[in-house]
């Protein structure tokens, strides 16, 4: 199952970067917009059906615990292989729209989890009430895409690659998830660690698959669009959704520890950002904080 899902997760991202990209050429927007939008969502909906069935079956702390996870994993160790493979360009008109909103909304998100000690029905609506907004302000803000060489492909074949890449990346992580579970219950470790681990790594392979190509094919900003546009969607459409079918409760670790690494880790990717870039040695330091949080954990 494990090896299957890396296949279908590599396949899947190749798929979705492509067909992402010109989809932005198509509609007149920057491949950072599609990439905080389209790619962000596409790749993150592992997250979402894992998160809803966890919940639904008596799991919160798997719930909660696949969303902060893979948030951490998204910036410390998805971004850092990303800079390691090629150095993330960060234009500062970026970093001040889609950097600023996704820190606003990790904290607030996080504030919010701590207050209340979960997200319930009341914060699940107020969450994808925030979600919708955010929507509907990326796709009226996105700026233009730059013009290409080359003809502008055809909206039902870059459609479909990217339909194609997205069941890739789903039935991928889907067999993954599967197969890594199987093997840390067999270790006895609690459902928390399980959703911070192995899970949360699991269901953030499609970012992973998708923003190391991105990176590979010359495609940083679609790297970095994917990252923060999941990282806001995990927070606030699948824990608003999760939330307003099944009300969350927040173990007392994640205020103590797991939300506030969430935090410092963007803030972190952001700060390594002011220069204009993510560099390889920026990579090597946010992947080394990502094996130092897995080794506190386990």
């Amino acid at each position: 199952m494990i090896a299957a899902g890396l296949v279908l997760l590599l396949g899947g991202g190749a798929w979705l970067v492509s067909g992402a990209v010109a989809l932005a050429r198509r509609w007149g927007l920057s491949p950072m917009v599609i990439g905080v939008t389209l790619v962000g969502m596409g790749t993150s909906l592992p997250e979402l059906l894992t998160s809803l069935r966890a919940a639904m079956q008596g799991a919160p702390d798997l719930a909660l615990g696949n969303v902060v996870g893979s948030n951490i994993a998204n910036v410390l160790l998805i971004l850092g292989l990303a800079a390691l493979i090629r150095p993330v360009p960060v234009p500062r008109a970026d970093l001040r729209r889609d950097g600023a909103a996704t820190l606003a909304v990790t904290l607030a998100a996080s504030a919010w989890i701590v207050v209340a000690g979960g997200v319930g029905h009341l914060g699940g609506a107020a969450f994808l009430l925030l979600f919708a907004l955010w929507m509907a302000w990326q796709l009226r803000t996105g700026a233009a895409a730059d013009e290409e060489e080359g003809p502008v492909p055809a909206p039902l074949r870059a459609a479909g690659t990217v339909a194609a890449g997205l069941v890739g990346l789903v039935a991928g992580a889907e067999l993954l998830v599967r197969g890594a579970i199987g093997v840390a219950e067999g270790f006895g470790v609690s459902e928390a660690v399980i959703g911070l681990t192995v899970v949360a790594v699991g269901t953030s392979l499609p970012e992973l698959a998708t923003s190391a190509v991105a990176a590979w094919k010359g495609r940083a900003e679609v790297a970095l669009g994917n990252v923060l546009g999941s990282n806001v969607f995990n927070l606030l459409a699948i824990l608003g959704a999760t939330g307003a079918a099944v009300p969350l409760a927040a173990d007392a670790r994640f205020a103590a520890l797991d939300l506030w690494v969430m935090v410092g880790a963007l803030v972190a990717a952001l700060a390594l950002s002011l220069s204009g870039r993510i560099g390889r040695r920026g990579g090597a330091a946010l992947l080394a904080g990502y094996g130092l949080y897995m080794a506190t954990l386990l």
